[in-house]
Formats: structure tokens, C-alpha cells, sequence
């Protein structure tokens, strides 16, 4: 029998329906308990159906012991303020885009954080041969990038800096990690934001911790709560394999890999308006397209970038001046 991540979460589903099926005789709360049963079985079923769709083994999902195909991207506003937040929906909007550009489909998991999934089919059949997965291409995207610009607000006409941070995590086989539930800690609020009055009515949101290590996500876009589950733990299992990767790279004195993806607090590229200009610091290269690269044309950063780290060229340290 396979291993099934999901099991322990439906067995306590199941208890708690056996204790709201002892209240339904209950003159004041068997109403109460008749609904809860139908949320609960409900959720339940979902689970079920998500257990059952990991033994299936999808086409374009991983398999055990193979390197990570699909892959989750998160933003995350930085220094700046509103400005921060306007730089953090530009970058979406050029990944979202260049994810068009590369054929691949997309899930939106919440507001700045979504997956790419499917094999690359751009026009570009060098490039399709060369990054054939959305984890090939987005991998060395994490890290801080900074914007340089005249903000809308900026009546003065001076130049700010903003950034944002960018996560890349892979999707991988759920066998390839080991999660235990004693090491959970499962919360779930209301969801917030849009969706009308349905997505705030249960508490459809997850937050999940993992207590060795304390890495903490969260999962509010599925109006079901057992999917936001599935998605929180998906992502930590992402987080954990990445953390093993890395242990991986080190130990084997892949250094140059390591240090190439390991980027998320260091500030790897900077995106300079007036002289629209792309610099990525990791490797000491700009790029003179600035409109473009925005509007997801970023075949040739991408490309420069992997060549040059996986190359095991001596970038020595990370450049970090000011432009």
C-alpha cells in the first residue's frame, strides 16, 4: 500500500463525525450537528479524492526519487512600502506572462503565490530542449529584486528603491520526503478577500507549522478547506525537500548550485528604469531591455543566468553595490 500524506487528516475527520452523529438525538443540537457532519464529510471526500489522485501517477507530476518538474513561485513585498506591493504585482504580472510565452499552465494557490505546471512549449525550440520544466526555468529565480524608479506618487520626480522577494519551490513526490503529524501544527481561520460572502462563511484557511524546523505556510485561495490543506502541505513539503537539496549540494561540494539557488535574503537582481537596465548580481550581467523583460521576454536572462552558474564559473562573492 502506498503512502497516503492525507490519511491521518481524514482519520480525524472521521472522529469528529462520530461525535456530532452522537448529538444529532439532541433537541438544541442536532441541527448544529447535521450541518457539521456535511462540512466534515464533505472535506472528507475531498481528501479522499486527493489520496486517490497521488496513486494515479499524472503525466506531468513527480515521481519518486526524480528531479522536480513543476514548481510554486511566491512574491513577497519588501522594503518600500506601497511602492514594494505595486513592484511585487509587476513581477506576477512578468512571470505570468512569460509562463504564457513558455506554454505552461498555472494555479493561483493566493494572491502572489502561484504554480506553473506542464512541459515548456514556447517558439524557441532551443530553449524548450535546454529548460523542457517550469522548475528548470524558475530555479534561480529566487531572491530579492530590486526595482529603481520614479514611484506615480512621487510628485518631485525622485528616484526610489523598492524590492521584493521571490521564492521558487519545487513540486515534488510525497514519498520523497517524510513528514510525520506529530511534527504538524494545523490552524484554520476564516479566509479573507474576495470571493463573496461563501469564502468567509467556514474556516476554509490553513496555516500550517512545521514545528523541528518551524517553517510555517499558509494556503487561503480554495474555498474548500481540505484543499487549502493539500496546498499547505504541498508547500512544505517543497520547503523541506529544498532544505535537503541543499544539505545535498553542499556535501557533494556542488557549491556553485548551492550558492545559485540559495538566494531568497540576498538581493540577486536589480531592475534600473531610467537606464532600463536588468543587472543580475550573481553574475555581473545587465541587460539593456528593461520594457521587454517586463513583459515576460526573459529567454535570455534566464539562459545567461543558468549557463553561468551551472557552469561552475567563479562568480566570487555576491555583488551587492549600489547602482
Amino acid at each position: 500500500m502506498s503512502f497516503n500524506p492525507y490519511q491521518n487528516q481524514i482519520d480525524q475527520l472521521e472522529n469528529q463525525i462520530k461525535e456530532n452523529q452522537a448529538l444529532l438525538s439532541d433537541p438544541e443540537l442536532g441541527e448544529l450537528a447535521k450541518q457539521e457532519i456535511e462540512s466534515l464529510t464533505e472535506q472528507k471526500a475531498t481528501l479522499e479524492k486527493l489520496a486517490s489522485d497521488l496513486e494515479s501517477s499524472q503525466e506531468d507530476g513527480p515521481k519518486v526519487g526524480e528531479q522536480p518538474t513543476n514548481c510554486i513561485l511566491e512574491i513577497r513585498g519588501g522594503t518600500g512600502g506601497d511602492e514594494a506591493k505595486l513592484w511585487g504585482e509587476d513581477l506576477k504580472r512578468m512571470y505570468m506572462r512569460f509562463a504564457d510565452l513558455l506554454g505552461l499552465k498555472m494555479e493561483m494557490i493566493d494572491d502572489l503565490i502561484f504554480k506553473f505546471k506542464g512541459k515548456v512549449r514556447s517558439d524557441d525550440e532551443e530553449f524548450n530542449a535546454q529548460f523542457p520544466t517550469p522548475y528548470s526555468v524558475f530555479k534561480y529565480e529566487s531572491g530579492v529584486h530590486r526595482v529603481q524608479r520614479v514611484p506615480t506618487t512621487e510628485a518631485a520626480g525622485r528616484i526610489h528603491t523598492s524590492t521584493a522577494s521571490v521564492a521558487v519551490l519545487p513540486e515534488v513526490h510525497p514519498q520523497a520526503i517524510e513528514i510525520r503529524e506529530e511534527d504538524l501544527e494545523w490552524q484554520f481561520i476564516r479566509a479573507g478577500g474576495a470571493g463573496g460572502q461563501s469564502v468567509n462563511k467556514t474556516n476554509s484557511a490553513v496555516r500550517l507549522t512545521h514545528i523541528p524546523t518551524g517553517i510555517a505556510v499558509a494556503s487561503r485561495q480554495e474555498r474548500k478547506q481540505a484543499q487549502n490543506r493539500a496546498i499547505a502541505l504541498e508547500m512544505l513539503r517543497a520547503e523541506l525537500w529544498e532544505i535537503k537539496e541543499e544539505e545535498r549540494l553542499k556535501s557533494e561540494g556542488a557549491a556553485r548550485s548551492a550558492i545559485g539557488r540559495n538566494m531568497r535574503a540576498e538581493k540577486i537582481r536589480t531592475y534600473n528604469y531610467p537606464q532600463s537596465r536588468v543587472t543580475d548580481h550573481r553574475i555581473k550581467e545587465s541587460w539593456y531591455d528593461l520594457p521587454n523583460i517586463l513583459e515576460g521576454y526573459l529567454f535570455k536572462v534566464i539562459k545567461t543566468t543558468s549557463e553561468a552558474i551551472e557552469s561552475g564559473k567563479d562568480l566570487g562573492e555576491l555583488d551587492s553595490s549600489e547602482d
